[in-house]
């Protein structure tokens, strides 16, 4: 294997949204990639080589030769800035900012969501009877009113041209979306089409091992 292959760890169920952006930016990037899959419930991110390889002991992480590098906006960050054709943010400065903003915003906020609508229901259909809480119905009600604030001309993506935040977000309105959750249907149609983008498409088409 040369320095300059790249190579992916990510969740044997392929169920993080997170390893999911970083996957599809290495395939909008065209670039040759290995994937790596660690099955979590069994705890092979604390195995002690990976724990060597991972600094957050987390996935996705990315190698390449001897540098590795995990947390998903990082290696996002990484492989824009190392491989600039066919970019996956923004180019224009405050744009690019705002990027940042919203996929920092997905990864720090809107836990009840995230706790109440896990991504199974994303990737394996598996639905929550219960309906949200009302601290995850507040977050709900934030994630809608701030995408439909972004999204209020009736654009087909956030920032004029596709860009990896267009999946993050889409996928944090499928936890919702695909558990039957009430959502505008402008979002609904937004969320749709970012699905079917080719990468996301051959992500949700991995093998997945039964639950």
């Amino acid at each position: 294997m040369s320095d300059d292959h790249l190579l992916l760890h990510v969740d044997s169920h392929y169920t993080s949204p997170w390893a999911l952006a970083v996957f599809v930016t290495l395939r909008e990037k065209h670039l040759p990639f290995s994937l790596r899959t660690l099955d979590l419930d069994r705890g092979d991110h604390q195995a002690p080589d990976y724990i060597d390889l991972s600094l957050t002991r987390r996935v996705p992480t990315l190698v390449q030769g001897d540098f590795a590098l995990s947390e998903s906006s990082a290696v996002i960050e990484y492989l824009e800035d190392s491989f600039a054709e066919h970019p996956v943010l923004p180019t224009d400065r405050q744009l690019r900012a705002r990027a940042r903003q919203i996929q920092a915003w997905l990864r720090s906020d809107l836990l009840p969501i995230r706790q109440e609508r896990s991504t199974l229901v994303v990737f394996y259909g598996q639905k929550v009877a219960a309906p949200l809480s009302a601290n995850a119905q507040a977050a709900a009600d934030k994630l809608i009113k701030a995408a439909q604030s972004l999204l209020a001309d009736g654009r087909d993506y956030l920032f004029g041209n596709w860009s990896i935040v267009d999946v993050e977000l889409a996928v944090t309105l499928n936890r919702l979306i695909l558990n039957g959750d009430p959502v505008p249907q402008a979002l609904v149609e937004y969320t749709s089409r970012q699905w079917q983008h080719p990468a996301v498409q051959e992500w949700l088409n991995l093998q997945r091992p039964a639950l």
